[in-house]
């Protein structure tokens, strides 16, 4: 496996090794060992798919401590723009973004470590993504950010991709600004 850095410390690509032939291919998508070596040490203990139409756009979101997660995600069929931002106050990266193209056909991971608001945007339709979390889901310690909010402008590529207008939940819609998070996540 390769494991490529970003300009964020601790945001991790990860291209598997893909073994293929005329049949199809195989892929190891995770082994504890493996991914130890190359820094990711932490427990997963919940794992979550969705499905999304083109243009479906979640995010930013994420848990505060003691509920905080770590995701390994990566698309299985169709692609996503993924998106993690730096909210751990103190960082020199803080309030950055890193966004990384995903696809059912790259087979690219990418690791967010906690301390990261996460998002993606549907690039095809049908994409189904995966999530590996380090904690579980916890209704009380979610937050989120606006997807557009102007202070972290993430450029989520839309016309790229023929995208017009996202398709975002009434939830997300009312998301804060970065301006007025809390500080959940101290360096």
């Amino acid at each position: 496996m390769n494991i490529i850095k970003t300009k964020i410390e601790g945001l991790l690509v990860v291209e598997p090794q893909v073994f293929g032939d005329e049949r199809g291919f195989f892929v190891e998508t995770f082994n504890k060992k493996r991914y130890q070596e190359v820094g990711i040490d932490l427990e997963f203990v919940q794992d979550n798919l969705s499905k999304s139409s083109k243009g479906v756009l979640r995010g930013l979101h994420w848990q505060t401590p003691p509920f905080a997660q770590g995701k390994l995600v990566q698309v299985i069929s169709g692609a996503v723009l993924d998106v993690a931002v730096d909210i751990r106050f103190g960082s020199p990266t803080f309030g950055q973004y890193v966004a990384v193209e995903l696809s059912g056909e790259n087979k690219k991971q990418f690791w967010i470590p906690p301390g990261f608001a996460h998002g993606f945007v549907s690039l095809e339709e049908d994409t189904i993504f995966s999530y590996k979390c380090t904690n579980l889901y916890n209704k009380e310690s979610e937050r989120g950010v606006m997807w557009n909010d102007l202070d972290i402008n993430v450029d989520w590529q839309l016309e790229k991709y023929g995208i017009s207008n996202p398709i975002i939940s009434e939830k997300d819609q009312n998301k804060k600004l970065f301006k007025d998070i809390e500080k959940d996540f101290q360096m």
